[in-house]
């Protein structure tokens, strides 16, 4: 998965980072909330972890930004000293997941970002989990996708981009993203690749026929997979 990390404490990040890159997820770390929102104002993230201590913006006003104007979806996670109970409550309330109090653990921390990983699908590609979003259906165990009963052609990048837009159902997600999660290929490459294979989906799974699916592309972004 790809993880942003909001963090001002060098040696903090840098624990968070190493424990997470041993897991072989990705990791972006900002030291202060601007330039946490500039990024994300370019990019897209599976899991963000917040400190809620950090220059120029708040985590709690970096979650509040995000959840009103960036991503209401992605999974958010404080790591902070602040510990008092109206401080947890106010993160919740305000959209987090879930809230860890410093000094973390590293099994506990992993334990955490491995449940998350698991409610948004990641690491099920080997099992026989059906996803049923009509007039779509997705088998993960056969590796199908069917439109309307009918089955759809793909390669095996075609599918494994498929399956990643539609476990993202609602989110943008941005070129980097898709080109690091579905071609283990470096964000920073300058490719039309994905672009190319969007063009093909949106032909194969026939979404110009659907009245109420679109896949659509964000300017200066990515795409979004949604039902309207």
């Amino acid at each position: 998965m790809r993880i942003v990390i909001l963090e001002d404490d060098r040696d903090q990040a840098d624990l968070l980072v190493a424990w997470l890159e041993e897991a072989g997820h990705q990791c972006a770390v900002y030291g202060d909330g601007n330039a946490f929102i500039r990024a994300y104002n370019q990019d897209s993230y599976d899991i963000v972890l917040l400190d809620w201590m950090v220059p120029n913006l708040s985590g709690l006003e970096v979650l509040k930004h995000l959840r009103s104007h960036l991503d209401n979806i992605v999974p958010v996670v404080f790591i902070t000293q602040r510990d008092a109970e109206e401080d947890i409550v106010k993160a919740l309330e305000a959209g987090a997941d879930d809230y860890m109090t410093k000094p973390v653990r590293h099994r506990e921390t992993m334990a955490r970002v491995n449940s998350i990983a698991r409610r948004m699908g990641f690491g099920d590609d080997n099992t026989s989990e059906n996803y049923d979003f009509p007039p779509y259906k997705l088998d993960t165990k056969l590796r199908h996708v069917s439109v309307n009963d009918d089955l759809v052609e793909m390669t095996q990048k075609e599918y494994e981009l498929t399956l990643f837009l539609f476990k993202n159902l609602g989110r943008v997600i941005s070129r980097g993203h898709l080109l690091e999660m579905v071609w283990g290929t470096s964000s920073k490459l300058n490719t039309r690749t994905v672009d190319t294979h969007i063009s093909r989906l949106r032909t194969k799974l026939k979404i110009e026929a659907q009245d109420n699916w679109q896949l659509t592309s964000v300017y200066r972004h990515g795409y979004r997979l949604e039902q309207i």
